[in-house]
C-alpha cells in the first residue's frame, strides 16, 4: 500500500505542473521516450537543461547591464533560451521568453528588464517543483512494479 500511495502522491504532483500551467504536452511526450534501459531518462533531460540554460541566463544578465542594449543580441539568446525551454516543456518560462521577444522586437529595454525578472522567478519556481517531483519519483520507484498484472 505504501507503494501505491507514493505513486499517487507523484502523480498528483505532476498532475498539479499541469494544471497551474508550469509544464505543457512536451513532458508528456519526453516521458513517453524513458523507458527500462533508460529509467531516468527525463530527469537527466532537465537537469541538462538547468545546467545549460544557466549559462544562457548568466549572458542574458550581463547583456541587460550594458548600455546602450544589443536588442538583437537579447533576442538572439533569448530565441535559444525559449527554445530549450520548449523542449522540456516549460510553459510559463516559454510565455515569459516570448513577451521577452516582444519587448526586444519593441526596443522596450524596460520591458525586457520585468519580463527577464518574471522568466527568472518561473524557472526558479518550476526547477523546485520538478527537483520535488523528480525525487518523489525515485522514492516511489518504477511505476511497473507496482501494477504489474498477477
Amino acid at each position: 500500500m505504501d507503494k501505491i500511495h507514493s505513486l499517487r502522491q507523484v502523480a498528483a504532483i505532476k498532475h498539479s505542473l499541469f494544471e497551474q500551467g508550469y509544464l505543457d504536452e512536451q513532458f508528456i511526450q519526453l516521458e513517453e521516450l524513458q523507458d527500462d534501459a533508460n529509467p531516468n531518462f527525463v530527469e537527466e533531460i532537465v537537469t541538462l537543461y538547468y545546467r545549460d540554460s544557466s549559462r544562457l541566463i548568466t549572458n542574458l544578465d550581463q547583456t541587460l547591464e550594458r548600455n546602450p542594449l544589443d536588442f538583437n543580441k537579447l533576442d538572439t539568446i533569448m530565441h535559444q533560451f525559449k527554445g530549450s525551454s520548449s523542449s522540456i516543456g516549460a510553459k510559463k518560462v516559454k510565455a515569459e521568453c516570448t513577451l521577452f521577444r516582444e519587448y526586444c522586437r519593441a526596443r522596450n529595454g524596460e520591458g525586457c528588464r520585468r519580463s527577464f525578472q518574471q522568466m527568472k522567478k518561473e524557472y526558479a519556481t518550476l526547477r523546485k517543483k520538478l527537483e520535488t517531483y523528480f525525487q518523489m519519483a525515485r522514492q516511489a520507484g518504477p511505476k511497473e512494479t507496482a501494477f504489474r498484472p498477477k
